[in-house]
């Protein structure tokens, strides 16, 4: 006992002063002997950064945002030599795939979040956070302006400055409503944790509130009509699971209003899940269609009031209906933030959507400003407005003319650089030029050809058309903020040893490649424990055992073991207890 009392005394000593450097320790176990050896580490040798201090020599860093793209990026930074500043209105990050779950009750908000201290703590990168809100970006002093996201921060007007030497914009974006009237006021939103709670309240309202007995049939039915506006991902699943909630777990609670509910999902075009294969929807549909869901396609919103909601219907030779309502999910797009228009008005992007940014994710006119994720898309550099340099930096022997030789050999970075000459070259089943001219001039062309500066041109005339916007994902974001975290995590080494393709405006290569999206297949939950799943090489899946493909994909892509051990945790108490009904 009394060799122990000396080892906790030890051991407490060590704990208490961990600047101490090496501490040796020898007792007795059990009659025989036991020595160990401790070296402890100062903070500096364990590369953990105080907040508070900031070494002048690195490069700041500031990233606005932490959703996908912005904790994809701090979650892959590892070059030490930055000195990192997060500002952000929320401390955590949410793994948005599962609102839809938490709306109802299958999942619990606390499971699918990650405060961003955590998540950046154990980092080999000086890594700061500040719960503040970014709403002016000021591009020609490299200065952002916060202010305190805290409501009882007596300061919380006050503005906080900072500058920048990198700045990495990654703010999401916000819910679409089309100016239409009456939707910010009345409707709910599927961005956020709180809107995911706020319906979840809404729901159980909607039902204790159907409940009182001093109501007409006719109130019962309003009050329990649940509208879902937009035909997406997002609002099938949350219409899917809405009503996986209510006749799997509600209507043993309120078995006397169960004839009164009723489910509507609002879709302006054609069909549901347009981004999916047609086969997926064509079963999407018929599935809504048992189950009871009211699909209604061809009806664009025109008008929101507290009480219903006015739909024009587009098949009908534009007449307009209206129905009564007790909850309305809007999940139709994505709309821009103020502080990215006034940022676009800046820099001369006004006109545009979202920030452009080029295939390196820097945002045009702006080379210290990275943007990523739903608030930017990449602006991909059309062909034909590099053509007579492409055509210069081929031709090596500048003879004014360009042999299939002189083409092959740089058709890689052709390819790397505008990515639409390769998708074309794909799709056409085409290897050289000698194949782009054949299908320009439609006769047989030798591969010892030589082409002039116009039929160059025509033959490259429609490789242009193969280009497309990226999808604003999460899988896109994530990637992007990935693709970002490793440049700068070289960016110091391909300054000296460029990697990327030829430049040909200029000369000498690219420091990096550009971003490429890999497209790993989407997922559209659809209830009944059913999922339909389309995935690469045009394989579609549909079923129950794709539901377990999704459990299993989801699980893996959540942020820490903490959220894939509660997740996992909240699936196997809905299977045994079934969903949480309560509003708290």
């Amino acid at each position: 006992m009394k060799e122990m009392a000396v080892f906790q005394r030890f051991s407490r000593t060590f704990r208490e002063n961990p600047s101490l450097a090496k501490m040796l320790v020898v007792f007795t176990v059990s009659g025989g002997s036991l020595m160990a050896y401790s070296e402890a580490k100062s903070e500096n040798e364990m590369n953990i950064v105080k907040p508070t201090e900031t070494d002048s020599k690195k490069k700041r860093v500031v990233v606005l945002g932490t959703g996908w793209a912005g904790t994809s990026f701090l979650k892959n930074l590892k070059n030490s030599s930055y000195d990192v500043q997060v500002i952000s209105p929320r401390n955590y990050f949410a793994f948005t795939p599962l609102l839809p779950s938490v709306t109802c009750g299958t999942v619990e908000p606390r499971s699918i979040v990650e405060p961003i201290r955590n998540i950046v703590r154990k980092k080999n990168v000086a890594v700061h956070y500040w719960e503040a809100e970014c709403f002016k970006i000021d591009a020609e002093n490299k200065k952002v302006y916060c202010r305190s996201n805290l409501t009882n921060n007596p300061n919380e007007k006050e503005e906080i400055v900072v500058d920048y030497d990198y700045l990495v914009i990654a703010m999401g974006a916000r819910p679409n409503t089309f100016n239409i009237p009456g939707v910010a006021e009345n409707c709910h939103f599927l961005k956020e944790i709180e809107d995911a709670q706020k319906i979840r309240r809404t729901i159980i309202d909607c039902f204790e509130r159907a409940s009182l007995p001093n109501l007409s049939e006719e109130e019962r039915k309003k009050i329990l009509h649940f509208v879902v506006v937009g035909g997406g991902p997002t609002g099938v699943e949350f219409a899917a699971e809405l009503h996986d909630y209510v006749n799997e777990d509600l209507v043993k609670l309120y078995p006397k209003v169960k004839d009164a509910v009723k489910i509507t999902l609002l879709e302006a075009t054609d069909h549901i899940l347009n981004m999916f294969d047609k086969r997926i929807t064509a079963f999407a549909e018929e599935k809504f269609q048992r189950d009871g869901i009211d699909v209604k396609t061809g009806a664009m919103v025109v008008k929101v009031s507290d009480k219903d909601i006015s739909t024009k219907e587009l098949k009908n030779g534009g007449s307009v209906s209206t129905m009564p309502y007790g909850m309305v999910v809007w999940s139709t797009g994505i709309g821009t933030r103020p502080v990215i228009m006034d940022f676009m008005k800046q820099i001369g992007q006004a006109n545009r959507r979202v920030l452009a940014t080029d295939e390196w994710l820097r945002v045009e006119g702006c080379d210290s400003i990275y943007a990523l994720g739903d608030c930017a898309t990449i602006n991909q550099r059309k062909v034909m407005e590099d053509v007579w340099a492409i055509f210069r930096k081929a031709d090596k022997d500048n003879s004014g003319t360009l042999t299939v030789k002189e083409f092959q050999e740089v058709l890689d970075d052709i390819c790397e650089r505008y990515p639409q000459v390769g998708l074309f070259l794909k799709n056409k089943q085409m290897h050289s030029l000698a194949d782009l001219l054949k299908a320009s001039k439609g006769d047989a062309v030798k591969e010892s050809v030589e082409v002039n500066l116009e039929e160059f041109k025509s033959a490259l005339s429609q490789v242009d058309s193969q280009m497309k916007n990226l999808p604003a994902t999460a899988q896109v974001a994530a990637q992007q903020g990935s693709y970002l975290a490793d440049c700068f995590n070289r960016m110091e080494e391909c300054e000296n040893n460029p990697e990327g393709p030829l430049r040909f405006r200029g000369e000498g290569r690219h420091r990096f490649r550009p971003f490429r999206y890999k497209h790993f297949g989407q997922f559209a939950p659809l209830g009944g424990e059913q999922t339909a799943a389309q995935l690469p090489g045009d394989w579609v899946s549909i079923g129950h055992s794709t539901q377990w493909l999704w459990y299993s994909v989801y699980a893996s892509k959540l942020v820490s073991w903490r959220t894939r051990a509660l997740v996992v945790s909240d699936w196997g108490r809905r299977f045994i207890f079934g969903r949480d009904s309560s509003c708290i």
